[in-house]
């Protein structure tokens, strides 16, 4: 479950060992101005409410688990700058824990759960159910109180409700006192962590067990896995005995023994892989022995860990925005973020796709944004988490500017899509120049050698030389690679000076046949319509692409000649 620390500066001071789990422990950064803490404290304080006051999750848990990591970071090197974080309403609730809730610091990774178990012998994994804690309060073996895990020391009364819940037993079939800690999740048939994420199941739970009424229908959704025993047998194999005695025999079967971390990383795989009954978002590690429950404290022990999987999302900070020029002329935002972690790879940058996105959300630096992986590899942005205060002015780029004809020539403005052309126009769906990519285009314009599109077709060696960081013999390479691409076929050279789609469907025909072409006739070929037909009309008819063929054509280039 989500630790959410819906306390204050008096509930840290209390609790000094929380301060020293891994997120905490961050080296201080620049203090964060007024502007920058300021929508953090209110993002946080609204989830908090959200999630405890009516039982919905705004931002996933690995959202929020970030932006409040960052906070916690804040409030422990500049407490002076750093509000504390407003309490809705009571820090847990009116319901007293005979035994603290601990929370679990949470490893960040396989080197740090090794050295965990390092120091440790008898250790136990459990998985981390995906749902919200509970104290289930057993006397001469009657349920006679259910407590959430509010604060870890107050919570609220759902007695009534899991009452109602089938998976919650009313009596135990021994009249013994127990006071049992564990999990309420979301009843799921074969759920694969892997391919459904959360599926909102915490969530899920946490608004049926904020209702005022819990039917039959919602309390069948509802299961239990009991994870702790505070005041249970002091050795996990006695614990897990009873426990199945009990009628938790799911506790036993899921609790195995492990002596090293390979043993780790297969039972975890296998929990993110394998379908289960309930969504998880990693493992806990236990000690078989812990000291007793009349100990606990509301902070993580020692003596229980989780390590979670992987983040799929990303709680980023924007440090510019870069307008992209294509070689069509379409312009594409790009973010360019403060570096964050996701899914084992460092993300930098995320294109928006279309300006017409950017413009929709109006992205500008200092803004905190959701970043997630498609398909496990392409960054994207999911959504904005909150603005900057101060919003800087960014330069736009006119997109009437910039079409399927402008920038054929390098002129003011046309830096981006001229290098574009080029870099297409080199590249394996056009010419395929072996070699030839943007940095050789940028040493060849930063040289004052190419201007047009063509001009590099005239260069020989000792011109090419004359290019920053090209030597004699990659100059004579290019040379021969120059000289080769006269050969290519028509239809590769089409391609590469940008003719649109639906010019192929044409072909076999030269240059001379093709350009004579009307919309009528454009629109007859298979697969080529009214808009198309335009297009190929106009990008034929275009004054600077009929210089370039001629261009072509005097270098007896195929299809291209009389």
């Amino acid at each position: 479950m989500r630790q959410r620390l819906l306390v204050g500066l008096l509930w840290l001071a209390a609790f000094p060992p929380f301060l020293s789990s891994p997120a905490l422990a961050e080296p201080c950064t620049a203090p964060p101005s007024a502007a920058t803490i300021r929508p953090l404290v209110e993002r946080l304080a609204e989830w908090d409410e959200a999630y405890y006051r009516r039982g919905e999750s705004l931002v996933s848990d690995d959202v929020y688990d970030q932006a409040r990591a960052s906070f916690e970071r804040w409030r422990r090197c500049y407490p002076e700058r750093v509000p504390v974080l407003p309490v809705p309403g009571q820090p847990g609730g009116d319901a007293a824990h005979p035994f603290p809730q601990t929370g679990l610091v949470k490893l960040p990774d396989r080197s740090a759960v090794e050295r965990w178990l390092s120091r440790r012998h008898d250790v136990w994994v459990q998985p981390k159910v995906d749902g919200v804690a509970v104290t289930l309060v057993y006397e001469r073996g009657e349920l006679v109180r259910a407590i959430s895990r509010g604060d870890g020391v107050w919570g609220q009364d759902w007695t009534r409700h899991a009452r109602r819940i089938s998976a919650v037993p009313r009596r135990l079939p021994e009249g013994r006192d127990a006071v049992l800690q564990g999990e309420l999740y979301r009843r799921f048939d074969g759920h694969v962590q892997a391919d459904e994420g959360d599926a909102g199941a915490r969530a899920r739970v946490a608004g049926l067990m904020a209702r005022q009424t819990l039917d039959a229908a919602a309390a069948a959704e509802i299961g239990l896995f009991i994870w702790d025993w505070p005041d249970g047998p002091g050795k996990m194999a006695q614990r897990l005995a009873v426990l199945a005695r009990l009628g938790f025999a799911d506790t036993r079967e899921r609790s195995l023994p492990v002596a090293d971390i390979a043993e780790v990383v297969r039972y975890r795989d296998a929990l993110f892989h394998e379908p289960q009954p309930f969504a998880t978002d990693g493992v806990v590690l236990r000690q078989s022995s812990r000291p007793p429950g009349e100990s606990w404290r509301a902070e993580p022990p020692g003596w229980a860990v989780a390590w979670k999987y992987p983040a799929r999302e990303a709680l980023a900070e924007v440090r510019g925005v870069v307008f992209r020029i294509g070689r069509s002329g379409r312009v594409t935002p790009v973010l360019q973020l403060h570096p964050v972690a996701l899914e084992g790879r460092t993300i930098r940058r995320v294109s928006l796709g279309s300006l017409a996105r950017w413009q929709a959300h109006d992205i500008r630096p200092g803004d905190y944004v959701v970043i997630a992986l498609a398909g496990l590899t392409i960054p994207q942005l999911q959504g904005v988490v909150w603005q900057a205060e101060q919003r800087e002015p960014l330069l736009l780029p006119d997109s009437d500017d910039y079409h399927a004809l402008s920038c054929l020539r390098l002129a003011n403005g046309c830096e981006m899509q001229f290098l574009a052309r080029l870099a297409w126009l080199s590249g394996p769906e056009a010419l395929n120049l072996t070699g030839v990519g943007p940095g050789t285009w940028r040493a060849l314009i930063g040289a004052g050698l190419v201007d047009g599109l063509l001009d590099w077709m005239r260069l020989d060696a000792s011109e090419l030389e004359a290019a920053h960081g090209i030597g004699k013999v990659r100059a004579a390479d290019l040379e021969a690679t120059f000289t080769v691409a006269r050969a290519r076929p028509f239809a590769r050279w089409l391609q590469a000076l940008g003719a649109p789609p639906g010019v192929e469907s044409a072909l076999p025909a030269s240059w001379a046949v093709l350009a004579a072409r009307s919309v009528d006739e454009w629109t007859r070929e298979p697969g080529v319509g009214p808009e198309r037909a335009q297009a190929l009309r106009a990008w034929f008819s275009d004054h600077e692409v009929n210089r370039l063929a001629a261009r072509l054509a005097n270098l007896g280039v195929e299809g291209f000649m009389p």
